[in-house]
């Protein structure tokens, strides 16, 4: 009996054959999903072929019932390799046809790379990682793991058959280009990783497979629910008023456009103008009409997260079905060893089930990050790459679309074009802001006539709730910002301050706590827990009208819903400005309010390229409008504006647009081959070796995955020790067996925050965490931990909560 995994609870055996059959069946359904039911099980059935051989039993054997007699430590057995030789073998000869040759790669590459990352074809060093495992590579028992597995999982005539169907399907689907190539194998790749993850669970779990969630009966009570949900709102006292009249047309065209077919629209209700419920109108009558799977809602900041799930929980009454991903709590380390295996090899102890943990994104509905979004398809990591195939058949919204990283903007395109044209997706860009990501190199494939609101202007005009007013002649330091605010906070009643930097906001903070009126500080130093009850306490102030002083960053800008009766925005962007205005009188209670724009004399931003560039665009802007108000309908933030402002920027990002990476001195998109020509690497390869490149795939996609950040630098979760915070990572760190760790990771997301690598550092040296399962999850001691602004790298927190 060949052995695949031994539980560690009761040393139960999962065969070979049982786990690869059960893999491939369960990557056929992922892969069926685009027509690839074949090419996506052969890369189930061969990934652990090389478990057959007679060194990787014996070491198995060992490691786990006799650990004394041991002669080989965890992933120095090559099991990874053999499944990709084997169709590299059968396929890539000079006989083969070019789909033969093209499956070979992509579900050659998905197999060798599945405790790893997918490897270069050909590396920045020109060589080729790729054809050194599935060619170069000798393995010593190779052709007995082979003859093996043609006698215990499938016969040979059986499995030429199946290579056939999976050549006939690449032939279907591809059209051959280098773009479509990339997205093609990273599909693949996250069918065979969710695959093998979910059949390991289930034989540790000993669970069934589960039954799949009935999407459309699912989606039609939930349209039932919000439709009761909107009908009330119809019937209030406030239905008449001009504001909420229009709010109401414009849900009513969002259900009208759910019936077009499914292609990337423009979202661009005003501020206040009810985005999230329109849209998720949209989307549950499209999911209806067009058979999908999942709404997907990716938003720019955690903040927003919070706020729409719960807004949609509150509606749909379902908790269970919505999924709110933060960000991954748990560290995965990528140091991939000689022969391409990870730690994963056979033995499920307990930090191995928190890897196998359910984290692939098949709730019916899900709230993400976009950071989370383009992880999913550059970033290194097998979690991440686990949930691309469930996006397919879905419809995304993308709310505050303009917060897309400058640097990844080309990627994000590509991202959803390949969703739109190849994975049977429909996407909603949501802002009051729209950038022109149409106009760009790496351009969006947008609908024509796309935006679902036809009267923007009108609408625009109509939602004017704020007068901006300039302050910007002469920089304002932080004790003159504080003087002024002092003096006139409590004649403006509640007041928001957004500055650029967080410490700039925190000095403001300290500059004016202790005054008159009460004094909050938000930040991402706070974890999810914090910033929301820091935030329920804002609410209730706004609606008694108790004057007071907020001081944050940005993220309250996208998406917050809270109205305060004044306004301060350092300058930054115009869509910042505008999304800034957006707190202002949000949902007119006032006639007219004031946006106070200044710009601050202490902020250093020479780091913040974007927001420095967005601050030199703005003010150009804003002297032009002193000129001729007229060019901009007489309204700084109007929709002329706004293009003018999106068309400049990004002519002025332009070499910033596809994210260059520096030490390989090329961008990514180069690395990727999207939409490349030539690639420098394969003509210095046939120079150096005086032969044609031997691939037709000739990406970088492991260079590539090693150097993505969507933050430029890597931050790292911690859990930190706020309300519940505690409880969880004991339940982590207990020796008790934990049922759904998924839940309990799930659950963590709320009471993490994110770090920089010399915050990490900074704490690490003064002994300021705890890292348990041999580093897999970090968490902050309890000092170092304020009750005002989350992370303290001082260590003077304390979590004793004061009135003010």
């Amino acid at each position: 009996m060949y052995i695949a995994h031994v539980r560690e609870t009761d040393k139960a055996k999962q065969t070979l054959k049982d786990h690869l059959l059960g893999a491939s069946r369960i990557a056929e359904a992922h892969g069926a999903k685009l027509g690839l039911k074949h090419v996506a099980g052969l890369a189930g059935v061969l990934h652990d072929l090389g478990k057959f051989s007679d060194e990787f039993q014996d070491y198995l054997d060992k490691a786990v019932f006799h650990p004394e007699l041991a002669e080989k430590k965890r992933g120095q057995v090559d099991h990874s390799t053999a499944g990709g030789k084997l169709l590299f073998g059968m396929l890539h000869n000079k006989e083969n046809t070019f789909h033969e040759k093209l499956l070979a790669e992509i579900v050659g590459n998905a197999i060798i790379s599945h405790h790893s990352n997918l490897q270069d074809y050909i590396s920045p060093t020109i060589e080729s990682n790729f054809l050194k495992r599935v060619l170069e590579k000798d393995l010593a028992e190779y052709g007995l793991a082979v003859e093996r597995f043609f006698q215990e999982v499938v016969p040979k005539a059986e499995f030429t058959e199946y290579v056939t169907k999976a050549v006939e399907e690449i032939k279907q689907f591809t059209d051959n280009s280098p773009t479509q190539s990339f997205f093609l194998t990273k599909y693949i790749f996250s069918c065979l990783i969710d695959a093998d993850r979910t059949d390991t669970r289930m034989f540790e779990e000993q669970a069934q497979e589960e039954e799949r969630i009935q999407h459309r009966p699912l989606f039609e009570h939930y349209y039932q629910k919000l439709m009761n949900h909107l009908t009330s709102l119809k019937e209030s006292s406030e239905a008449k008023q001009p504001i909420n009249v229009l709010r109401s047309a414009m849900s009513d065209q969002c259900e009208s456009f759910a019936k077009r077919p499914s292609g990337i629209y423009t979202l661009s209700i005003p501020t206040g103008g009810g985005k999230t419920l329109a849209s998720l109108r949209y989307a549950l009558k499209h999911a209806q009409e067009y058979e999908k799977q999942r709404i997907i809602y990716v938003v720019p900041f955690t903040t927003i997260i919070e706020q729409n799930a719960q807004e949609v929980r509150g509606i749909l009454e379902d908790n269970e079905n919505i999924l709110e991903h933060h960000s991954n709590v748990i560290e995965e380390e990528y140091s991939e060893s000689e022969f391409g295996d990870e730690q994963e090899d056979g033995m499920i102890t307990k930090k191995e089930r928190l890897k196998l943990a359910r984290d692939n994104w098949d709730s019916p509905i899900i709230f993400t990050t976009l950071v989370q979004f383009l992880n999913v398809f550059y970033a290194k990591g097998n979690r991440n790459t686990r949930r691309l195939h469930n996006l397919s058949h879905s419809v995304l919204i993308f709310d505050e679309v303009q917060k897309v990283p400058t640097k990844c903007v080309s990627l994000f395109n590509e991202a959803l074009n390949f969703l739109k044209k190849s994975a049977h997706c429909s996407i909603l860009l949501c802002t009051a802001t729209q950038p022109s990501l149409e106009n760009v190199k790496h351009g969006l494939l947008k609908e024509r006539d796309g935006e679902i609101v036809p009267n923007l202007t009108e609408v625009s005009e109509a939602f004017k709730r704020v007068e901006i007013i300039n302050k910007t002649a002469k920089p304002m330091t932080n004790e003159e910002l504080a003087e002024w605010i002092r003096a006139e906070a409590t004649s403006w009643g509640s007041t928001l301050v957004i500055l650029n930097t967080k410490s700039a906001v925190k000095n403001l903070y300290e500059k004016l706590k202790g005054g008159p009126l009460p004094v909050f500080h938000l930040s991402t130093s706070m974890c999810a827990a914090h910033r929301k009850e820091q935030l329920n306490e804002i609410r209730t102030l706004l609606q008694e009208g108790t004057p007071f002083i907020c001081v944050t960053t940005q993220l309250i800008e996208a998406g917050i819903d809270v109205s305060f009766k004044c306004v301060i925005r350092s300058l930054a962007g115009l869509d910042s400005i505008a999304q800034a205005a957006g707190r202002c009188n949000r949902h007119g209670e006032d006639r007219l309010r004031y946006v106070y724009v200044i710009d601050h004399a202490e902020e250093k931003l020479s780091k913040l390229k974007e927001i420095e560039a967005g601050k030199w665009i703005a003010g150009n802007i804003f002297a032009n409008f002193k000129k001729k108000a007229e060019k901009y309908e007489g309204n700084l933030l109007s929709q002329a504006a706004m293009r003018e402002y999106f068309l400049y920027y990004y002519n002025r990002m332009d070499a910033e647009l596809n994210y260059y990476v520096s030490k390989v001195d090329k961008e990514m998109t180069k690395l990727l081959m999207f939409h490349a020509k030539e690639n420098s690497y394969v003509t210095h390869f046939q120079k150096k070796n005086g032969t044609a490149f031997p691939l037709l795939l000739n990406g970088s996609y492991k260079t590539a995955a090693d150097h993505f950040r969507v933050i430029d630098q890597h931050t790292t979760s911690v859990i930190v020790p706020y309300g519940d915070g505690r409880d969880i990572i004991a339940q982590l760190n207990s020796d008790e067996w934990v049922d759904d760790l998924g839940k309990v990771l799930r659950e963590a997301q709320q009471y993490t925050v994110n770090l920089y690598s010399q915050e990490i550092d900074q704490l690490k040296k003064e002994n300021a965490l705890v890292m348990h399962l041999d580093g897999m999850v970090y968490e902050l001691k309890e000092s170092w931990y304020h009750d005002k602004y989350g992370v303290d790298l001082k260590g003077e927190g304390g979590m004793e909560f004061t009135s003010w």
